[in-house]
């Protein structure tokens, strides 16, 4: 009897052991967390290298901002986008080579123009522009071909969801207790939670400029890029103008901004990224939203009051009579200032901050199509707009992703600078390019001291070119954590990261992380031992660019084909803290330089040459025209007869190619510096400076 009860409990015990067994979870080798582009093409380069892949996705839509509106593909030279970035854009292209993808708008009505380069590159059969639902079924043939698997809305438990055994990562769990083991992990989130939850260093808000010696970064008061300022409108932030007394408007902070250059943890603009259309059948009217509250769009009505027309600048084309619509202008779809504590919010709270920028900016649509005070011409215009009924159909028409531009950045092996980007320092151990310009949207709305409302934060400037990504910058510091790697919240500065942000390029470092994390299990490394040598063999193989000998900037004029003698603004003495951007259609080189709005006559840029012989000269000035330049722009010509200003309209484009107008025809001799002299005195907007260029008379 005794022996029987022993071989029962002994039977029941083995029972027990292999039931926890059986249901015990599986092991990965790798997991990925996130539904970005990024986390998708990291899924897929682990499948292709032979690994078992598990998606662990907060979001029931995968493909991040990519299927999230952001249709109008911010690219920069597009010769650095490689491997699976490129196949992506390939599979769109695709789908829009069939007729049947046209539904609403005949392939030849909508016309070839992207951002400076073809929509529609018909040779190397890539399109880089396209509706969201598009985007979409691309990631998800790529889960069908591959049989990935994905479980989705599964939102990780940052209070006790990573289990480490030393600086290795064994499982994540979510907050529905589900648990997922792994080798390797990688965070495709844009907020970068599992990184944070793992112990691993990072940074959010702005550096101080000075920490890593950078021009841009820190806050930026009086530094006024782009067109999404006040720029001299002095408009009264208070509820009567002129009046303290009475309040300020809404989304007007009355905190001070801080210094110039100094570090603060306020984060750049949310938007969504709206997918509209002007087409009958398929439109949605705008509705007012549920806590819709006309006062909140107040400041708008004083700037249409001061003439301000540019409300659809930014309605970007995309196929079948839509648009990818962005933010443009003092007061758009960016709700500044409503988002500091999203990267380290709370889920309930991120949706709160998520709820209150959709009633924002479902309410400025509403508002401008209905409030009697807006202008008719502008509210003419909204009224021809509306949600399109084949995107989001789950949503009502709306986005299902907002625009989280930054949250959290990794501090990690290597940081990524605007040194790098720029190219002042060397990047070493390249595994992907950018080459978007640095752009940074507004962090803050506040009162100058003169008792205006301005807007601060706001930064485009050049890289001079493509640039160089680091491997150093996807993992994290030799010790925090072996075994994750960060593709989208890789360890860069605030200003930085206004570059490399760009969905391409997220979907670049996706690849690059799977691949360093599955050669970092086949060799039993730590992701911070993976042989560059090695890694940059199999990336290379795989269709990465690492490299780019080509031109810097695919929109510049090579001067070297210009005729005469050609001066650049690289090549100008300057006098004044000029600022370059490459944001124009056309200029020349890889860049042209602005003043920034300062107006104050403390700016000069000098373009000297020796001319090949003396004689008498066509001189030519090139710069970008736009409404916000200066109407006055002072341009002194010292020829062999002394001296001559001229004053340029900036706001008109050049006469000659677009490019250029002339200054007139002057003498010069051959031992005397040929010298024209760009100052910003007495100016009434942008001062903008490109080109000289001196052409013989015959």
């Amino acid at each position: 009897m005794h022996h029987r009860i022993l071989a029962v409990a002994l039977l029941v015990s083995l029972s027990i052991r292999s039931v926890a067994q059986a249901t015990e979870e599986p092991t990965y080798d790798i997991v990925v967390y996130g539904g970005t582009s990024g986390a998708i093409a990291a899924a897929v380069q682990a499948k292709r290298m032979g690994k078992s892949v598990m998606v662990v996705s907060p979001d029931k839509h995968l493909g991040g901002l990519s299927s999230g509106g952001l249709g109008y593909t911010d690219t920069g030279n597009k010769a650095t986008i490689g491997g699976l970035a490129r196949e992506f854009y390939h599979r769109v292209w695709k789908h829009y080579d069939r007729p049947e993808a046209w539904v609403q708008q005949k392939r030849e009505e909508y016309g070839n123009q992207g951002q400076g380069t073809p929509a529609i590159d018909g040779e190397q059969k890539t399109m880089w522009i396209f509706e969201p639902h598009v985007a979409e079924q691309v990631f998800e043939d790529f889960v069908k071909e591959l049989g990935l698997t994905v479980d989705r809305d599964q939102w990780l438990d940052r209070e006790k969801g990573v289990t480490k055994e030393g600086s290795r990562i064994t499982a994540i769990t979510t907050l529905a207790g589900k648990t997922y083991r792994g080798k390797m992990f990688i965070d495709a989130t844009y907020e970068g939670d599992l990184m944070a939850a793992a112990g691993v260093s990072y940074h959010y808000g702005r550096e101080a400029a000075a920490q890593y010696d950078e021009q841009w970064n820190g806050v930026q008061t009086g530094v006024l890029h782009h067109r999404h300022h006040f720029a001299d409108m002095k408009i009264s932030p208070y509820v009567v103008p002129g009046d303290p007394s009475s309040g300020v408007l809404p989304r007007i902070s009355t905190a001070p901004p801080g210094e110039y250059g100094v570090e603060d943890k306020k984060v750049q603009a949310y938007c969504f990224r709206m997918c509209l259309t002007n087409d009958d059948s398929n439109r949605i009217p705008f509705a007012k939203p549920a806590g819709y509250d006309s006062k909140q769009y107040e400041l708008l009505v004083r700037i249409y009051e001061k003439g301000w027309r540019e409300t659809y600048e930014k309605f970007d084309p995309i196929p079948n009579h839509k648009t990818d619509t962005n933010n443009h202008g003092p007061m758009s779809t960016d709700n500044i200032g409503m988002n500091y504590d999203y990267p380290e919010a709370s889920y309930e709270r991120r949706r709160e901050i998520i709820t209150e920028h959709t009633t924002y900016q479902q309410g400025w649509l509403y508002f401008i199509a209905n409030d009697p005070r807006i202008p008719s011409d502008v509210q003419n215009e909204m009224k021809k707009w509306g949600l399109p009924k084949d995107e989001f159909k789950d949503n009502g028409g709306w986005p299902h992703q907002i625009y989280v531009r930054e949250a959290r950045r990794m501090i990690g092996s290597f940081v990524m600078t605007q040194n790098e980007l720029q190219k002042k320092k060397p990047t070493p151990d390249s595994v992907g390019m950018g080459s978007y310009g640095i752009d940074s949207h507004n962090i803050q709305r506040y009162i100058t001291p003169e008792g205006h409302v301005q807007n601060e934060g706001d930064i485009g400037v050049s890289t001079y070119g493509p640039y160089a990504i680091a491997y150093g910058s996807l993992v994290p510091k030799r010790g925090e954590c072996d075994n994750l790697l960060v593709p989208v919240c890789v360890s860069s500065t605030h200003i930085a990261f206004g570059s490399i942000r760009m969905e391409p390029v997220f979907m670049i470092l996706g690849q690059s992380a799977a691949t360093a994390a599955a050669m970092a299990i086949d060799a039993g490394q730590a992701v911070q031992d993976v042989p560059y040598a090695k890694l940059r063999e199999r990336l290379l193989a795989d269709g990465q660019v690492l490299e780019y000998s080509g031109p810097a900037n695919t929109k510049g004029v090579d001067p070297k084909k210009l005729g005469g003698t050609v001066i650049d603004d690289a090549q100008a003495k300057l006098t004044g803290s000029w600022s370059d951007s490459a944001a124009a259609k056309k200029f020349v080189g890889d860049h042209y330089r602005h003043d920034g709005n300062a107006k104050d006559g403390k700016f000069a840029a000098a373009f000297m040459t020796t001319l090949p012989a003396a004689g008498r000269y066509e001189v030519r000035f090139a710069y970008p025209a736009n409404t916000n330049r200066n109407s006055k722009a002072q341009v002194q010509v010292q020829h062999a007869g002394g001296s001559d200003v001229v004053f340029v309209n900036e706001r008109q484009t050049p006469a000659i190619d677009g490019l250029w107008t002339s200054l007139g025809t002057f003498d010069f001799t051959a031992d005397v510096p040929a010298t024209v002299t760009v100052t910003n005195a007495d100016a009434d907007g942008y001062t903008v400076i490109d080109a000289v260029q001196f052409l013989p008379v015959k």
